[in-house]
């Protein structure tokens, strides 16, 4: 049975249940559920197809109705939660069956019926549907499913507090709508002291969930500033890192990227984690995670490399860890069983292009990002050795090695190459990394890459193709310039590649890519392509005037894009701001019920009332005048938007007129399909009561036949004993015969051997004679050729002493020349220190000196000074003398007897 015939006798089951809710057409929907569920027709689903989409219809319509078994719930999840595996079949069950809203009211009725199996399932597929997906706060049911969630996870812990606790990290991840609503509960805080207690779960992955509930709700608040304080983020790094290191699988891992993800969008906490000290060994951890087989998981460890790059100092960090393992791995040799990180992510970029992870790209934008810090900080040294090996996986990445690629493949590809020609870009920066790029990068390899860019991306279409309509174009038309940009910077290196890039400049294929990059809104994107256009300009055959024609092209469709939007946002706020009564009204109804009012009759109207009301003195007419004014302005008003109304209803009444249509023909192609069923049906039921009959009989004669069976069974052992002992004798006979014919064959054979040997004997005795003679010759000259051999092995063993005696003295020499040189540096060094020394000691003697005449100069002075004083001091010692002996002599004038000796001066 095809899946198209399982789709539609699941859309009769369906519509037979939805009709009579019996037992029976519950059980037959249900076995056509498991029939869709093991045949995998995921991909059907992601077709724009009328009758898978049917089938999604009424399978979320019977999730809506309360009133079906818990079987047909758990059916119709699980087959969902299959769908949802599929990232294109996920996106279309969110947005357009809005399933989301319909699963949040199924896990509310569900909780309220106390149904644990059909809550686990529908919490654990909102998980799914909702991981990295911002929901609407304002949907349906989703205000009851937040308040259910939150209570469950403050009860009693369960089987089902982890699928909640997930679920709420979902909704609460960068939606500020849903994090307001959580935090003007009354009961909110009760609800964070719940989640830190959850932060000391034995379950790493109740830790994770909890964790990142806080921080998306109290990051930049009170609460959030206690928990991640710097006295506990140097914990909180080191659980999370356990937690993304020692996780318990692969969601663990993911939810744990994620929020270290978030955390290092906040300045303070990645500041906080450059100082963490043990971060280069839990970056060591991560980059190990990546020897895995797991995508999915490698996939967020790529992501949180990625993270890590944004913040400078931790890119560094990174790129030093990196090629530091690199490096000691290359020392170690084959020791160490993990493979280099380098070649880790290089395995991860070489992934085939039909997987539906995106490590690849992942990957090559690390490269980038790595390629780019060894740039900045000029260390093109560490990622010499590196290079050598990165380039040829690069150049695999420029080439279509796979034939016959669909358009989505396609577009993989030439995203890759895109991803790698912005790694060789960067390279070429550095001298000696340019180096390595020239001598492995033809021209050749240029011109076919861009080539087969022309024909994949569909750019060589002519003149007047929309560059901008096909995704495809855009990418190709990027690989086109980042490859010319390349060419560009290697002209003057490798030979052929300046002629080459002249000529395509001269090509009038470049124009749809060039006009596509000068009119982008991406600004590298634009200055490439001025670098490009400064290149093509002064060029003969450069066809200026085509590309000032396409880019007014690409102007004048982007500017009726942008006119557009406006028109379809208006259209689309007038449906929604109209009444029921006005949207139940025709436009020719319309026209027939609000009287158009022109403007002449206005006047006239006005010039009537005029002369009528000069008639009054009682009015003025300048009052009169005013209120028709205004009269006039609001009947021009009504005017403009009836018109407006009008317009707005008759695409309205277009656009349903089509639905209607579509409507009908879908209906009518559902009633065919019904019927033709209907009749399969009844044949299926007539063949199968045929086939009952005809098993019943078939059982009786099986039953029979076994009887028959059992007595021939016991009939052939008989035979096979007996053709055993048969087969025994024939073989002992036919023994017998042959040992008789091989026998007599020997005799035979003997007797001509005898008469033939008889002959060699003659011929053997003369050729003996000969034979000796020869051998005393041989005997001669190997006695010659032995003493020969020994003076050639006494010559060998006596140079293989002296070159063993060579060798010991090289190793001498060697370790004398190191001890030498050691010495050397040593006694450099010394001399250094000395001369250091040397020239201190003579600043010390310069400056002594100097102290040393200045102090003589000071005791010149000062014996000068002396000498004064001593020439002081005697005079007037005269001086005192003499009053001494004038002293005396008045005494000795008054009578009085005293030597001059013995007179006191002093006061």
């Amino acid at each position: 049975m095809d899946s198209i015939a399982c789709l539609k006798s699941l859309l009769l089951t369906i519509s037979q249940y939805k009709a009579i809710k019996s037992e029976a057409n519950a059980n037959q929907l249900l076995r056509h559920l498991e029939v869709i569920s093991g045949q995998k027709l995921t991909r059907l689903f992601t077709s724009n197809q009328i009758l898978p989409s049917e089938c999604l219809n009424c399978l979320i319509e019977l999730l809506e109705d309360p009133n079906i078994s818990p079987s047909l719930i758990l059916s119709i999840t699980s087959l969902l939660s299959q769908l949802a595996l599929d990232n294109e079949t996920k996106d279309c069950l969110q947005n357009t069956y809005n399933l989301n809203s319909v699963l949040a009211g199924v896990v509310c009725r569900s909780s309220a019926c106390h149904n644990n199996s059909v809550f686990l399932q529908c919490i654990q597929l909102l998980q799914r549907l909702t991981y990295n997906v911002r929901i609407f706060h304002s949907g349906a049911n989703i205000d009851e499913l937040i308040t259910f969630l939150i209570d469950h996870i403050q009860s009693s812990e369960d089987e089902l507090t982890m699928p909640c606790l997930g679920l709420l990290a979902n909704l609460c991840r960068h939606n500020l709508s849903v994090q307001t609503h959580i935090k003007t509960l009354n009961n909110v805080k009760s609800f964070y002291r719940t989640l830190i207690t959850y932060l000391a779960h034995s379950s790493l992955t109740v830790v994770v969930f909890a964790l990142s509930i806080l921080s998306s709700l109290t990051l930049n608040e009170e609460v959030g500033e206690k928990l991640f304080h710097a006295r506990n983020i140097h914990q909180t790094f080191q659980l999370i890192f356990n937690i993304l290191v020692n996780g318990d699988g692969t969601l663990t891992r993911k939810y744990s990227v994620d929020l270290l993800m978030d955390l290092l969008k906040n300045p303070k906490i990645a500041d906080y984690l450059t100082r963490y000290e043990h971060f280069s060994s839990c970056l060591s951890q991560v980059l190990g995670l990546l020897n895995g087989k797991d995508s999915d998981s490698s996939l967020k460890v790529l992501e949180l490399l990625l993270a890590f790059c944004s913040v400078t100092q931790l890119r560094h960090m990174l790129t030093q860890m990196i090629f530091k393992q690199s490096s000691s791995n290359a020392t170690l040799g084959n020791r160490s069983k993990s493979l280099e990180p380098t070649v880790a992510i290089l395995r991860w970029c070489s992934q085939p292009l039909d997987t539906s992870e995106n490590c690849s790209i992942l990957a090559l934008e690390l490269f980038k990002e790595i390629f780019e810090d060894v740039i900045d900080t000029a260390n093109s040294s560490s990622a010499d050795h590196f290079v050598t090996l990165l380039l040829p996986a690069l150049l695999d990445q420029l080439q279509f090695t796979e034939q016959n690629l669909d358009e989505v493949l396609i577009r993989k590809k030439c995203e890759r190459m895109v991803k790698a020609i912005e790694i060789i870009l960067p390279l070429c920066g550095d001298d000696t990394l340019k180096m390595h790029v020239a001598k492995i990068l033809t021209t050749l390899k240029c011109t076919t890459l861009i080539e087969q860019q022309f024909t994949y991306g569909k750019i060589d279409l002519g003149f007047g193709t929309k560059v901008a309509d096909s995704e495809l174009c855009k990418l190709a038309a990027d690989v086109i310039l980042k490859t010319l940009d390349l060419m560009n910077k290697l002209k003057q290196m490798v030979p052929g590649m300046e002629v080459s890039f002249y000529k395509i400049l001269q090509d009038s294929r470049l124009i749809t890519p060039l006009a596509f990059a000068l009119t982008s809104d991406n600004r590298e994107q634009v200055q490439s392509g001025l670098g490009l256009l400064l290149e093509a300009a002064p060029l003969p055959d450069f066809p200026a005037l085509v590309l000032g024609e396409s880019i007014a092209a690409n102007n004048a469709y982007r500017q009726q894009e942008t006119e557009r939007m406006p028109r379809r946002i208006s259209l689309q706020s007038v449906n929604h701001s109209f009444p029921t009564s006005v949207k139940c009204l025709t436009p020719p109804l319309l026209k027939d019920s609000v009287p158009v009012l022109n403007i002449e009759e206005l006047i006239e109207k006005l010039q009537s009332g005029v002369m009528v009301k000069d008639q009054l003195n009682d009015v003025k007419i300048s009052d009169l005048m005013d209120m028709y004014e205004m009269k006039l302005s609001t009947l021009a008003s009504k005017e403009s938007r009836l018109q407006d109304l009008l317009e707005a209803k008759a695409l309205a009444l277009a656009q349903a007129d089509r639905l209607i249509a579509q409507y009908r023909c879908q209906r009518t192609q559902a009633e065919s399909e019904a019927r033709t069923l209907a009749n399969m049906l009844r044949d299926v039921e007539r063949k199968n009561e045929e086939l009952g009959v005809l098993l019943k009989s078939q059982q009786v004669e099986s039953e029979r036949a076994q009887s028959d069976i059992e007595q021939l069974f016991q009939h052939n052992r008989k035979l096979e004993s007996v053709a055993e002992e048969h087969e025994i004798l024939t073989k002992s006979y036919m023994e017998l015969l042959q040992r008789n014919e091989t026998t007599e064959k020997k005799n035979k054979d003997l007797q001509n051997t005898c008469e033939s040997l008889n002959k060699q004997i003659e011929k053997v005795k003369k050729l003996n004679e000969s034979l000796k003679q020869q051998n005393e010759k041989t005997l001669a000259q190997l006695i010659e050729k032995e003493e020969e051999r020994k003076e050639v092995q006494n010559l060998l063993v006596d140079r293989e002493c002296k070159l063993a005696n060579l060798q010991q003295k090289a190793v001498v020499q060697e370790e004398n020349i190191k001890t030498l040189q050691k010495e050397k540096e040593d006694k450099e060094e010394s001399i250094d220190m000395l001369r250091k020394e040397l020239s201190r000691l003579e600043q010390i003697r310069k400056e002594l000196s100097i102290k040393a005449s200045s102090l003589e100069v000071q005791k010149a002075q000062l014996t000068g000074r002396l000498e004064e004083k001593e020439s002081l001091v005697k005079l007037q010692q005269e001086e005192l003398n003499k009053h001494s002996h004038m002293i005396a002599m008045i005494h000795s004038l008054s009578g009085g007897k005293i030597s001059p000796e013995t007179v006191n001066l002093s006061l």
